[in-house]
């Protein structure tokens, strides 16, 4: 590799030529400078007993090596109703996948591997998609159509999901906008994978035709923080109902991001909405990287169509010494090939997300559809921590290259050579016009990876196995009577009981405010008192301990209304709560028997105050009046518990200190 080119100063002089500034320090402008455009696809299981169209039961999970069956499938695709291919069903075939599934005869049946024809629509499931319709001010369709879509990833075993739309044109309110809804359409969710190593790919099914919403905005989405809004919003929505799953899995999101100049990609499956502004910011600013490129390579190629890479196979021997990667591909007979770009140069190790460069582009889809198993590539212009690579002088000369050429070595098994030269010539040429269409895979450190082609209108067609179902306009009416406030008019609500804003999304996630309103409606307790309660101390309390699965939100309100009963003060909540967290089926008399709980008067716990300051003088450093009062306080705290306000019962001890005095 040539001395005189420094890949990790290239990266960062990109980097700075694009403008790129991290998500803490990004403004309004910045977003606003690279067009930022972004709307979301939220997906929500719903809570039914049964799955969508199967009598097998919903919500039912296995281990991974809990299953009476596999089956092996191979997809393929299929021509449309236009007699045209799609293209993600086109990579999905070039990748020779194997996919086997592990059923579990409890939770699958014959319809989920295309056998049997589909049951008639769960009612259960369509009612609560149409209740979250009309809570979203959708449109409600006349007759509901079963349509079917194309899946070739293997993650559903016919290689296709029936879906129908529900809605359309709906909006939401943020706090300084309304964002309008494209649609709601409910679906089957797909199967849980196991695995994806080389060409073997392994699903589980529990998951598989489960009732699933998918709500869809329009790209009316102008920073990540009006985005992470939006989905949580939505889920809000969702769980204000009552009617929907919760926890890992249970919600996900799609979301799809542009900038200027660039094109809709889709983040797929996004599990937690704590992730969503970060990998927004990056995927619009590789976007933007991405135009940077293209504007480079354009002005170094006159005619993108004659651009061609050169391959040639390397002997192992041509290596001075072979790495520890280079050994294994050799021992495993697989073949080891150069490849050069011409034109290339700098654009391996330019920038396009935080630690990641272009040359991530093309080993991220060599991985995806040439099924290579990292690490697998070696380039010019990687950097020091990578892969040790040895001097490429040597190979430039015997592939003829350009001073202004880049190139790759990368080692495969024979077969999946041709995939992976086509990949990375398809993907190069990709870079001479801009930003591809595709889904993306998202981490936790915010950066995203190509996961697939993006799919186009190709894939839907008509499911002639179900009948459309009419929907009613009194059904409807009669539907749109039980539903729950909008979100908007809770967040009124909480700011009208003054709870913190710090608390507002613990609530609205946990779907509080009905309890709320509820506990305060039976007993003499401020909702403001009770939503600080739930989220922030019970909250803290969710941090520190492990939760038992018999612990439920209605166990405060039946601790609440035992305590008012019994004419205890509601305070002592607070520490009976860490208790019955972790042993929900303990009696609360046992509870207070465990916190040394005993009844006591007003006098009784008043009584030695004033022995107990004359002590505090004798023993304190600093007499002062306000330390007095606390350390007062905890003397008899622990007493004072259930039996006294704690508010008040400083304030009595205030008058005695100042009367002492």
């Amino acid at each position: 590799m040539k001395a005189s080119f420094d890949s990790k100063a290239n990266y960062e002089q990109s980097k700075k030529a694009i403008g790129y500034v991290s998500r803490k320090e990004a403004t309004p402008d910045d977003y606003q400078r690279i067009g930022f455009m972004s709307g979301l696809e939220v997906h929500q299981q719903l809570l039914t007993q049964k799955k969508l169209f199967c009598n097998c039961p919903a919500g039912i999970y296995h281990d991974h090596n809990d299953y009476d069956a596999e089956i092996i499938r191979h997809m393929r695709p299929t021509l449309s109703e236009l007699g045209e291919y799609d293209g993600t069903a086109l990579m999905e075939f070039k990748t020779r996948k194997e996919i086997t599934y592990r059923i579990n005869n409890e939770t699958a049946c014959t319809y989920e591997v295309d056998d049997t024809p589909p049951f008639p629509i769960n009612r259960q499931a369509l009612e609560i998609a149409i209740e979250i319709s009309l809570l979203s001010k959708l449109n409600i369709v006349g007759e509901v159509h079963i349509t079917r879509k194309q899946y070739l990833d293997g993650s559903i075993p016919t290689g296709f999901q029936r879906t129908a739309i529900i809605g359309v044109e709906g909006e939401i309110q943020l706090k300084n906008k309304k964002v309008k809804l494209i649609q709601l359409s409910i679906e089957e969710d797909s199967c849980r994978e196991i695995s994806d190593i080389g060409h073997k790919r392994l699903y589980k099914t529990d998951r598989l035709g489960m009732p699933l919403i998918e709500t869809v905005t329009y790209p009316e989405l102008f920073t990540p923080d009006e985005l992470m809004e939006a989905a949580q919003y939505i889920r809000f929505l969702n769980r204000s109902t009552g009617k929907v799953r919760i926890g890992i899995g249970a919600g996900r999101e799609d979301v799809n991001v542009s900038c200027k100049g660039g094109t809709r990609v889709e983040i797929k499956g996004v599990a937690h909405n704590k992730w969503i502004p970060e990998l927004s910011h990056n995927e619009a600013f590789r976007q933007w990287a991405l135009l940077h490129i293209r504007d480079i390579l354009q002005s170094r190629i006159p005619n993108p169509t004659e651009w061609n890479l050169q391959a040639m196979e390397l002997d192992y021997d041509a290596f001075e010494q072979l790495s520890f990667s280079l050994k294994a591909a050799r021992d495993t007979h697989h073949k080891l090939m150069l490849v050069n770009l011409p034109e290339f140069k700098g654009i391996l190790s330019h920038f396009t997300q935080p630690e990641k460069t272009f040359a991530h582009e093309l080993s991220d889809r060599l991985q995806v559809i040439a099924c290579l198993i990292a690490p697998f590539m070696i380039h010019t212009e990687q950097f020091e921590y990578e892969l040790p690579v040895p001097d490429f002088d040597l190979f430039s000369n015997l592939i003829g290259a350009g001073e202004n050429d880049a190139q790759i070595i990368f080692w495969a098994p024979a077969d999946d050579v041709q995939t992976a030269i086509e990949t990375i010539e398809e993907r190069c040429k990709m870079a001479l016009e801009g930003v591809p269409n595709e889904t993306r895979k998202s981490f936790e450190n915010g950066t995203t990876m190509f996961e697939r082609v993006l799919p186009g209108a190709d894939r839907m067609y008509p499911d002639t196995d179900s009948a459309p179902i009419p929907v009613e306009e009194e059904y409807i009416q009669q539907l749109a009577q039980n539903l729950p406030k909008d979100i908007w008019e809770r967040y009124q609500q909480m700011r009208n009981w003054e709870v913190p804003e710090d608390a507002m999304d613990y609530i609205l996630r946990n779907n509080l405010v009905p309890l709320i309103e509820r506990i305060a409606q039976n007993m003499p307790l401020e909702p403001k008192w009770l939503a600080t309660l739930f989220a922030h101390d019970l909250k803290n309390i969710e941090g520190k301990s492990k939760r038992h699965p018999d612990f439920d939100y209605e166990l405060v309100e039946k601790l609440l209304l035992f305590l008012h009963a019994k004419e205890i003060e509601p305070e002592i909540v607070k520490w009976m709560l860490p208790i019955l967290y972790q042993y929900p089926n303990m009696d609360f008399e046992s509870v207070l028997i465990t916190l040394k709980y005993k009844k006591r008067s007003k006098d009784e716990l008043l009584a030695p105050i004033e022995f107990l300051y004359e002590k505090f003088k004798e023993i304190s450093h600093n007499p002062s009046h306000e330390n007095a009062i606390n350390w007062l306080m905890g003397q008899i705290h622990r007493q004072a518990l259930g039996n006294y306000n704690l508010s008040d019962l400083r304030n009595e001890i205030k008058t005695i200190v100042n009367q002492l005095a």
